[in-house]
């Protein structure tokens, strides 16, 4: 059924299995049918779970390709004697080649205007003479690997929402515009949100009834934003 979409990507958020509540339960065989359907897979968890399944991402012939860091505003420790944890991870895996894939990575604006310089090479570049290099200071960066957003805690209308904000970076980035995305575990619908607020297109999965009522209220109140990312947390 999956394949059936031909996505671009799937951009997921699974249950990650570390509570003894009836939704988070890991799903056996997920990876494998998301294998069948597309090479290019962004899936959100926590270190833990990644660990714990490591060996079903490569027995489907997931590769690792980047890992980033949602750090939230507030966090949702489950112990008092560690850290609070106030992230989370979303790790992008590919199959075949990663040239063949869809990849426009994100950028953001420096805070100061673009200027290009000749340079000399620092001596730990492993150059120790005097030949020049371009420089290119402010403008367009990357993105950096660690994104500030609020949570959507005292919002949601699924127990581990993210911001549509969020994911639009990954949908932006892995699906070209009129591409197919797919979310298996659609939950309140952020990926579908995301999509149509990017030009694309999304097939979504959820098993909970309630939750898909209420999904689909949601992109149907849902009109067209434009794409506006916000890393400062505010409210």
């Amino acid at each position: 059924m999956v394949d059936a979409a031909h996505p671009d990507a799937i951009v997921t958020d699974p249950p990650y299995g570390e509570t003894s509540l009836d939704w988070d339960v890991w799903v056996e065989g997920w990876l494998a049918d998301a294998a069948r359907a597309t090479s290019n897979l962004w899936c959100f968890g926590s270190f833990r779970m990644f660990m714990e399944h490591v060996a079903e991402f490569r027995a489907a012939g997931w590769k690792l390709a980047q890992d980033t860091v949602w750090e939230k505003h507030n966090g949702s420790g489950f112990h008092a004697d560690r850290f609070k944890r106030v992230h989370e991870f979303a790790v992008q895996f590919y199959r075949g080649e990663w040239g063949a894939l869809h990849n426009e990575p994100p950028t953001t604006p420096d805070a100061i205007k673009r200027v290009v310089r000749t340079k000399t090479r620092p001596t730990q570049m492993g150059a120790i003479d005097k030949a020049p290099f371009t420089s290119v200071d402010g403008g367009d960066r990357l993105m950096r690997s660690v994104i500030r957003l609020r949570s959507m805690h005292g919002k949601a209308i699924n127990e581990t929402e993210k911001p549509v904000k969020l994911a639009q970076l990954y949908v932006a980035s892995s699906v070209p515009v009129g591409g197919t995305v797919v979310d298996l575990f659609a939950g309140s619908c952020s990926t579908g949100v995301a999509a149509r607020q990017l030009g694309r297109r999304a097939v979504l999965f959820e098993k909970r009834e309630s939750q898909c009522e209420k999904a689909a209220n949601r992109l149907e109140a849902e009109t067209e934003q434009p794409l506006d990312f916000d890393f400062g947390g505010a409210a």
